[in-house]
């Protein structure tokens, strides 16, 4: 697939809002569709902090779209609010790509899961389900960015990822989504 082709998708970022531990109880979860870089609608919904609501309400944002392709800023959001990003590709029928900015240490998540939460084998199992990252560079210069993909292949994920990736090294959906997010947090 053409660069100008991947432009043209109707693309889906997700991103949470800021939060203080032990004070905020809730933040922000936004989704935002683009296509062409341009912004087509925005889905704001509240989720709890280290809360187990974010898949679910994920899904019913994602239910009022049409789109080709969902982004995710990681499974972990508010905290260890965890997306589980195969049951949002057995539900849309579509690729979910993980990206991170840094590389994943799954002993240091699941050593901390263990530490603060009694049903932390609920969260590890969506971690463990996850496969693993590939570390691409997306602009030159710059740091690499980890990407993983549910219900696609590597290779165009990491093709997908460096021709959305035009204002720096995270694609402009998560870009997008995360500037809203922490401006409205």
């Amino acid at each position: 697939m053409k660069q100008n082709a991947f432009q043209s998708m109707l693309v889906v970022g997700v991103e949470d809002g800021s939060f203080q531990k032990g004070i905020t109880q809730k933040t922000v979860l936004v989704a935002v569709l683009l296509k062409r870089q341009i912004l087509e609608d925005v889905r704001i919904t509240d989720i709890l902090v280290d809360g187990l609501d974010a898949t679910k309400k994920l899904i019913k944002i994602l239910d009022k779209w049409t789109f080709n392709v969902i982004f995710l800023a990681g499974i972990s959001f508010a905290g260890f609010n965890v997306v589980d990003p195969e049951k949002i590709h057995r539900r849309f029928k579509k690729p979910v790509i993980v990206v991170t900015r840094t590389k994943p240490n799954n002993m240091a998540v699941k050593r901390a899961l263990c530490r603060h939460f009694k049903d932390w084998e609920t969260r590890w199992d969506t971690f463990k389900k996850l496969g693993p990252f590939h570390e691409t560079i997306t602009s030159f210069g710059k740091q690499p960015i980890y990407v993983a993909i549910i219900g696609g292949n590597i290779r165009w994920a990491c093709k997908l990822v460096r021709a959305l990736s035009i204002c720096g090294r995270i694609p402009e959906p998560l870009r997008v989504a995360r500037l809203i997010a922490r401006g409205l947090s």
